[in-house]
C-alpha cells in the first residue's frame, strides 16, 4: 500500500526552490532518456554499493534473492522511487519520503504498476523523526546538496537510525572540477539536467560531510569516490572524490 500523507507543519530543512524545480519535472523520473538520465546511468553503481555495504554490515549473503528481508529502510528524498523500488525487491520494508507531492504521486503510481508495496509519504526528515520513525538503514542519496540546513538534516536522519543502524550518503564535492562537470557540463553544455538543478555553493566537501556525521553522533566507516567515464558512459567506484562520492556511517550500538 502506498501513502501520500502530507508532512505536519513545523520547522523544516526543506528548500522550497529546490522542491519546486524537481516537482516541475516529476513526470520524467522513470524516463531513462529524459531529464533524469544521469541518475538512471548512475543507479547500477549505487545499487551495487548499497547492496554490498548493507549485506556486509548486517551479515547477509549478497547473492541471496532477498538479502534485505527483515530490515526497515528509509529512502529520504526518494524522488520518483528509483532507489525505493529495487530496495523493496531486495526484501526491505521501504518508506520512501520526499517533500515534493508530485514526486510522491509519481513514485506511488509507478510502484503500483510494478505491484510493489512501498510506503510513500510526502514528508520531511524532521517530521518523520518527530513522529518516532526508526530504521535499520537510511539512504540519503543526492539529497543533502539540496537542503537548507545540512547539519540539522543529518541530525534528523541520524535520530531515526536504530542503534547499530547504517546510513549511506551520496553527494557532490564542492570543487572547481565538480563545478565544471556537474554544473557547467551536465546542465549547460550537455543539457543532461535542467539549468539551475544544482547550486555549487551547496556542494559538500568530504571533510564537511565527516564533521556533520560525527556531530550527528555517527561513526564514519568509509568515503568512496565515484567517477564517470564519458567515453564508455559508465560510472565506477574510485579513489577520486573530486566530483561525486558516497559515505557510509553507523550509529553506535551502545
Amino acid at each position: 500500500m502506498t501513502s501520500t500523507a502530507k508532512a505536519p507543519a513545523g520547522p523544516s530543512t526543506v528548500d522550497p526552490d529546490d522542491i519546486a524545480r524537481f516537482s516541475a519535472i516529476a513526470a520524467e523520473w522513470w524516463d531513462p532518456a529524459g531529464k533524469f538520465r544521469p541518475l538512471h546511468r548512475f543507479n547500477p553503481i549505487r545499487l551495487g554499493f548499497i547492496r554490498e555495504r548493507v549485506c556486509m554490515h548486517f551479515g547477509r549473503e549478497t547473492k541471496a534473492l532477498h538479502p534485505f528481508a527483515g530490515l526497515r529502510l528509509l529512502d529520504i528524498g526518494c524522488g520518483g522511487g528509483l532507489l525505493s523500488e529495487p530496495m523493496r525487491r531486495l526484501g526491505a520494508t521501504v518508506l520512501g519520503a520526499d517533500a515534493g507531492e508530485k514526486n510522491i504521486a509519481t513514485a506511488s503510481v509507478h510502484a503500483g504498476e510494478q505491484g510493489l508495496d512501498i510506503d510513500y509519504r510526502c514528508a520531511t526528515a524532521e517530521a518523520l523523526a518527530e513522529a518516532g520513525e526508526r530504521f535499520d538503514v537510511i539512504l540519503n542519496m543526492e539529497v543533502i546538496e539540496h537542503v537548507a540546513d545540512r547539519d540539522a538534516f543529518l541530525k534528523a536522519c541520524a535520530a531515526m537510525l536504530k542503534p547499530g543502524g547504517l546510513m549511506i550518503v551520496a553527494t557532490l564535492n564542492r570543487t572547481m572540477k565538480a563545478f565544471g562537470l556537474a554544473v557547467l557540463g551536465a546542465e549547460y553544455v550537455l543539457g543532461w539536467l535542467p539549468r539551475g538543478t544544482h547550486e555549487w555553493s551547496k556542494f559538500v566537501t568530504p571533510d564537511e560531510m565527516r564533521q556533520g556525521l560525527v556531530a550527528a553522533s555517527l561513526e564514519v566507516r568509509e568515503v568512496s569516490g565515484v567517477s564517470y567515464n564519458p567515453i564508455s558512459d559508465i560510472w565506477k567506484l574510485s579513489g577520486d572524490t573530486g566530483v561525486n562520492y558516497m559515505a557510509v556511517a553507523v550509529k553506535p550500538a551502545g
